[in-house]
């Protein structure tokens, strides 16, 4: 079964209906992160593909990545709750929610206009070249799992 496309118009649009209904407020269902780390920790998946914020591993993690870790990232199964996740995707300190909310929304806009096609074979930050339906997935299934965390 094919997770939605995060790059057609209305599947990005339900995404950010979705965002928008957080509250600072709003508590999770599972896990350590308030909404505002949350939303911080989500932008990381764009940062890597839009910034050179965050470094780059070396050959032998990124070999590593690609050989245990690529699969489950970019697969169509659903994340397990309180999953483990990447340094880089831990958010120590804290985080403004409005901006946090402003930059995803943002991002998932840019990544709806860029289209599919712009990252069919796109050079991923820890994975190495990926096609469009695991750019998809990648984004998708990061932010569906985060979304229900938080209830929307």
């Amino acid at each position: 079964m094919a997770l939605p496309n995060v790059f057609s118009r209305n599947v990005s649009d339900g995404i950010i209906q979705r965002i928008n209904q957080l509250k600072s407020s709003s508590e999770p269902q599972w896990g350590k992160m308030d909404v505002a780390k949350m939303l911080a920790h989500c932008n990381v998946t764009y940062e890597m593909a839009f910034t050179e914020k965050h470094p780059k591993p070396n050959f032998f993690v990124k070999f590593m990545l690609k050989t245990f870790v690529k699969n489950s990232v970019v697969n169509e199964m659903p994340y397990k709750r309180n999953s483990s996740t990447a340094p880089q995707f831990i958010m120590k300190s804290e985080k403004n929610f409005e901006t946090e909310k402003a930059l995803l929304v943002a991002h998932i806009q840019q990544a709806q206009q860029l289209g599919e096609s712009h990252f069919d074979g796109i050079e991923s930050h820890s994975f190495g070249k990926l096609s469009k339906s695991e750019w998809n997935n990648m984004f998708y299934k990061h932010l569906e799992h985060h979304l229900h965390q938080f209830g929307v």
